[in-house]
Parts: structure tokens; sequence; C-alpha cells
């Protein structure tokens, strides 16, 4: 790995690092689908100002639109609207710990989609990690009832896999695409499809809304912590082998 991506990754750890607390926070003041739904919109909205002021392209062309839609059905259904209605159940650590099994996940999709081999390091990495999560499981699984912390664990272990799938998947059918592009669009169409079910759905209140502290904690989130953090993301995983993107 050459400098700029290291650079990435420690930036990209510090920002996700700092997040989780914020979210989980944002859960007590916010409705989750509403907040995760602004949260996309927002951040895309930032990313598409960002590439008008450098007159970048913004619209995909006709043949994308589909993979776009499936992409994001991938990143917005599948793993933010996962992780953020299971969240209210588990605390912020446990939560980071159980989404951040997808390099699991993505060692095995990338060996068969990617034809990105495993070798002996993958193997006892993908081993252990399993080992780990057993562990962290592992209280639950003595006493195995079923409860609204275990369905909101065995939840965010889903909303990892659908992260690594997400991930195998930009691999595989944007490889060469503009990353500031990608993330808008795969965020404004899940944003979108959210915020819809949101509003029929979820209460509105709007003195939530008008509060400063929140309006911070929003900004933050959404355009920092999502459109800044994803869309360099998308650009570390096209530089190395997915599987160390992912463990890195």
């Amino acid at each position: 790995m050459n400098i700029r991506v290291i650079s990435a990754i420690a930036l990209l750890c510090l920002v996700w690092g700092s997040l989780w607390g914020l979210v989980k926070h944002s859960l007590q003041v916010f409705p989750p689908f509403l907040f995760t739904s602004l949260r996309l919109i927002l951040a895309a909205v930032t990313l598409m100002l960002l590439q008008l002021i450098l007159k970048k392209s913004i619209l995909p062309k006709r043949g994308e639109w589909k993979s776009l839609i499936i992409l994001s059905a991938l990143v917005c259904l599948g793993f933010y609207a996962t992780q953020i209605f299971a969240m209210q159940f588990v605390d912020s650590g446990l939560s980071a710990v159980l989404v951040f099994t997808m390099p699991i996940f993505i060692g095995i999709l990338a060996h068969y989609v990617l034809h990105e081999r495993l070798n002996r390091q993958k193997v006892l990495g993908l081993i252990l990690g399993t080992l780990g999560l057993i562990a962290i499981l592992w209280p639950q699984l003595l006493h195995l009832s079923w409860n609204l912390s275990l369905a909101g664990e065995l939840l965010l272990i889903g909303s990892g896999f659908f992260w690594a799938m997400a991930t195998v998947y930009i691999k595989r059918n944007f490889a060469t695409y503009d990353k500031v592009k990608l993330t808008i669009w795969q965020m404004l169409i899940g944003g979108i499809a959210i915020l819809i079910g949101a509003l029929i759905f979820e209460p509105v209140d709007i003195t939530v809304w008008m509060n400063p502290l929140n309006q911070s904690l929003l900004f933050y989130i959404a355009v920092i912590g999502t459109g800044f953090a994803f869309a360099l993301w998308n650009w570390i995983v096209s530089q190395v082998d997915t599987f160390i993107a992912s463990i890195s």
C-alpha cells in the first residue's frame, strides 16, 4: 500500500471511530428511519454541490441506473437502515464490533466473486474473526432465548453482510467509476426510498430538528461520517485488495 492509501485508511478509522457513539445518541433524539433518510440525502446533496463546484459530471448514463439502484438497496436498505434499527437495542461499542464482522463475509465473497484468492493469512484471519464473533455472542448462545437484544445483534451482523455484498458489488461493477458520483447516487436513491417510508410510519417533531445542537449532530454524521467517509471508503476499495481494505 502506498502512503495515500495508508493515510486514507487512518483518516477513515478516525472518522468512523468517532461516529458510533454519536449515532447511538441520535437515536435518543430522532426517529431512526427519518434520521437515516435525512443523513443519506444531506450527504448526497453535499457531495453533489462538491461535484458542481469541481465542474464534474453528476448524472449517470442511461445504462447505469439499474446497477446504481441495486447498490443503493444493498448500502442504504441492507446496511444503513438495518443497522440503525438494530442499534436501538444494542449499545454502540458492541454494535461497532458486530457490524465490523464485515471482513469475514468479504473474504469469502471476494474469493468467489472477485477471484481474490484466500491465502493462509486470509484464512487465519477469517478463523480468528469467526472465533471472536462466537466469543462475543457466547453468553447469549449459552442461554438462548429470543429477545430484542439478540435480535438486534443478529441484525447488526446482517448489516455487516450487506455492507460486504455492497463492497464486492462496487469492486466488480464500479472499479473505475467516479467514487464521489457513485456515493451521491447510492445514497440519494436509498435516502429518498427510506424517507417515504419514514414519513408514513414515523412521527415528525419539528422542534427536535430546530435545535442547533441536533442540527450540528446531523451535519457531522451526514456530511463527514457518511458522505465524505463512504466516498473515501469506495476509493480505498478500488485501490487495494478488498479483504485487505476491509480489515484495515
